[in-house]
This record gives structure tokens, sequence and C-alpha cells, in this order.
């Protein structure tokens, strides 16, 4: 190692809506929900992570508020945010050493972002002691992460549904020809299910008894080759007050998520619609890739498979295609380096 190197740490950060994922040395060595608690009175941080989860909606002090920064992909409380981001990085070996080091981040954002909304992840991760920040659209890292050769004159779509929104992206030679950023996600979904208890059963859960729900019995479709076991749901009943406990089945599901899934296809088939002919042959041949939380819905393959007669491959590993893409870009930097903004 040489002393150069002493001084200067290189991170890549799949800030997520749902999920952050930090890659050092070439390892995931953070993956964390991206919620942070607070003290209200001091503003002090009391904990960040899966610790901040599981104080989310059961604590009894009042004193104690539980944010997520990030809504809809993009930054929503920008000093949580920085608050984030600087305890993310203080989990790493990055950050113990002797000395601070010098810290170079990659981090992947929506490819629908505004210039307003780019400007505020930079200023946060710079707040949080980065050096030097370089962005990268999570289509593109999602691409590479899953392993296509994204320099390549041949068209490559990839769909990457996370927390917050849903990337669709038409890549070729290193550019995304065509693109759609959508905010019906992960959260979205929750907030069906949310909905469908509510009105179906009575019954009102929290966010993170959807979010099980979800995992448990999620599906795109209703009709299942291997049909998840029925998931006995706890909340609270809007009539008494009481706690109650419903079964709830995979079937049920389907029809609360039906009309997000929907949106969902009607955005991959505008993008298709916009994609030159001569890469709408490569896809023909090579398929659409999903990527992302959303990729592990049951049926959500051969669902958008059945609407768009193409066929459909899912990620090694969806959950964390965008941050190994991330990590992949900067451990190559030089050849990435007109991909990364």
């Amino acid at each position: 190692m040489g002393l150069l190197s002493l001084f200067n740490r290189e991170v890549a950060m799949d800030l997520g809506t749902a999920n952050s994922i930090v890659i050092y040395n070439d390892q995931v060595v953070i993956d964390e929900p991206s919620i942070v608690a607070v003290d209200r009175n001091t503003g002090k941080i009391i904990a960040v992570g899966k610790r901040a989860q599981q104080m989310s909606g059961k604590t009894d002090n009042k004193n104690i508020e539980t944010v997520r920064p990030l809504r809809g992909g993009v930054i929503a409380d920008f000093e949580m945010a920085q608050h984030l981001i600087r305890e993310l990085i203080g989990m790493t070996s990055a950050a113990r050493t002797f000395m601070p080091p010098a810290l170079r981040m990659v981090i992947c954002i929506p490819s629908g972002i505004t210039n307003v909304e780019e400007r505020a992840v930079r200023e946060s991760a710079e707040q949080a002691g980065a050096k030097e920040i370089r962005m990268i659209h999570e289509p593109m890292a999602a691409a590479i992460g899953i392993g296509i050769d994204v320099l390549e004159p041949e068209g490559h779509m990839v769909v990457d549904i996370g927390g917050g929104t849903a990337e669709i992206a038409v890549i070729s030679l290193g550019g995304i020809i065509c693109n759609n950023s959508i905010r019906i996600a992960g959260d979205e979904f929750n907030e069906n299910v949310v909905e469908y208890m509510r009105k179906q059963h009575n019954m009102t859960i929290g966010e993170r008894t959807a979010e099980r729900v979800k995992i448990a019995v999620g599906a795109a479709v209703s009709e299942l080759d291997d049909p998840p076991e029925d998931f006995q749901t706890l909340g609270r009943d809007l009539m008494t007050g009481l706690p109650k406990e419903v079964s709830v089945n995979y079937k049920e599901i389907a029809h609360a998520l039906d009309k997000s899934v929907a949106r969902i296809e009607q955005a991959i088939l505008d993008t298709l619609a916009n994609t030159p002919p001569e890469l709408a042959a490569d896809i023909y041949k090579n398929g659409i890739y999903l990527a992302g939380g959303g990729a592990l819905l049951r049926g959500l393959d051969h669902r958008i498979s059945s609407k768009t007669k193409l066929q459909v491959h899912i990620a090694e590993d969806p959950l964390r295609a965008v941050a190994r893409g991330t990590g992949i870009a900067l451990k190559n930097f030089n050849k990435f380096s007109f991909l990364i903004r």
C-alpha cells in the first residue's frame, strides 16, 4: 500500500429510499435501512439503520423521532441525510484510521433527478466529509452490476424497481438512450397494502408490517405455480380499537398491488415505444433485465413478459445490483469516468 493510499479512501454508496448500501475495498460493508432516530430537543442522533428502524412506531418517548431522509429516491430532509451519510461512512473501516482520510465517493442517483435534487445529494455528501463526489445514474449502475457490457454498441433495457422509484432505461454505447423514471416502487406497494387492509379487513397496520406482508405474500399475479403460505397479519381493529389478527393470502396482495404494477408496465411500454428501431431489435434478442427489491415480487417477471412479449431476466441478487455496479464503476474509474458526473 502506497503512502498516498493511507490518506485517501474510496467509497461507493447506493443511497436508497429504503436501504443504503456502502461498498469499501470491493466488499459490501454496510447494508442498513435509510432511517435515522433523533432527539427532538437536542438534535442528537440516537441511532441509524436497523436500530433506528426498530424504534419506528414503537417508542413511547415523544422526544424521539424516527426520520427517513429520502423519499421517492431523492433527499426530503437535507440535515438528516447528512447525518445518515456521515454515520454510514463512520461505520466503515475507511473512517477508523489514525487520521481522517480524504474520501472519494461515487453515489448512484435516479435518472429522473432534478438539478436541485442532485445538488442536495452532493452537498449532503460534502457536509458528511467527502472531498470528491461523483454521481452515476441508477439504471447504468444496475446494468454494470448485472454484468452487462454497457460500452458495447448493443441495446439493453434495464428496469430497476427500488424503494422510491422505478427506473426504466435503454442503454447502449455507455449512454442512456431513452429512460423513464416514475415514483411507483416499494414504498407505493407498502401503501397499497396498508390501504387494502384498511378497506377489506377494517384493520390498520404500520409501514413495517406492510413491508413484511409484501415480502411474505407479495405477488404481481393471482396465479402462482409455487404459492407462499398465508401470512398472519397483526394490527388494530378500526371498529373496536383492539389488537387483531387476519390471515392474508398472495391473491389478495396481488389484487392490492395491481394498479401500481400496471403503471410500471405502462412505463416500460412507453419507453419501448420511444426506443430507436435498431436498439429495439437488440432488446427483442436480449430481453429485459429486472433489478432492485421490486424484482423479487412473485410473478412480476412473468407478468411483464406477458405484457411485452419479451424475455424477462431477474438479476442475480437484485437488491444489491445497483450497489455492485456503483462499486465496479468506482474500482474502474478511468474506464467508466465518462459515465460518472
